[in-house]
């Protein structure tokens, strides 16, 4: 595991989005990077990852990125990798990223099926911290449910650093903007980021696009290299 960083910023909120459930995390990240213009500080490295890296518009995009917004003092952790596998070192990697930035809190955002009545998808936080913070912004908390994957191990292994986790329901695996949309809007009641709400959608959904595309590009690859590997057995 490596941490690369070329600027540490002191008492930063950290907030992370990995593909999952509709990719809701990733949207998200990449919707912040780009309305808070935020400039790429860092990466992660962890050597379990697929060796592979993407092009987009003529410049290469980290598996996983360090982004920072110093107007609003925020760590956008933004990842176009799956971590399937790499679950508990990522988390010790974020957890370990922010102790040396004095992080006040990790904000874990993550994509869920459907958790209420059917309808309209809602948004749940979990926070032992800031309960209040999110009551005031109007979001449910989770009183049931099971979570997997990084969020899960971010909640185990996080002990030194305040962990708050935005949920957003999403009917489907394919990459739901609309959900993202809803964590945008969380996220902006919750830090006051002064989100212009009138084009989001539109422009999530143009993230959606370039996300999905880049994810394709990886998943393509990644057969592509297993096809290789298997015909050196031949």
């Amino acid at each position: 595991m490596e941490i690369e960083l070329k600027k540490r910023p002191k008492n930063v909120t950290i907030v992370e989005g990995f593909p999952g459930f509709g990719l809701v995390g990733t949207i998200t990240t990449e919707f912040l990077i780009d309305h808070l213009n935020a400039e790429q500080i860092g990466s992660i490295w962890i050597n379990e990852m697929h060796p592979m890296v993407a092009i987009h518009e003529e410049e290469v995009v980290d598996p996983i990125g360090l982004f920072y917004s110093k107007k609003y003092n925020l760590l956008i952790v933004h990842a176009i990798s799956e971590v399937k596998g790499i679950e508990w070192k990522l988390a010790d990697a974020i957890s370990t990223l922010a102790i040396q930035l004095s992080a006040k809190e990790i904000i874990s955002i993550e994509g869920v099926g459907l958790l209420g009545k059917k309808g309209k998808e809602s948004v749940y936080y979990h926070s032992k911290v800031n309960k209040k913070r999110f009551e005031k912004a109007g979001i449910k908390p989770l009183n049931e449910g099971i979570i997997v994957g990084l969020t899960a191990a971010l909640l185990l292994k996080t002990k030194k650093t305040p962990l708050s986790c935005i949920f957003a329901e999403t009917k489907s695996k394919l990459p739901d903007s609309r959900a993202a949309a809803s964590i945008v809007k969380t996220l902006d009641a919750y830090l006051g980021l002064n989100v212009d709400y009138n084009p989001l959608l539109k422009q999530a959904m143009v993230v959606e696009s370039k996300i999905k595309n880049i994810l394709q590009n990886t998943k393509n690859v990644k057969v592509q290299k297993e096809k290789k590997d298997m015909s050196y057995l031949g």
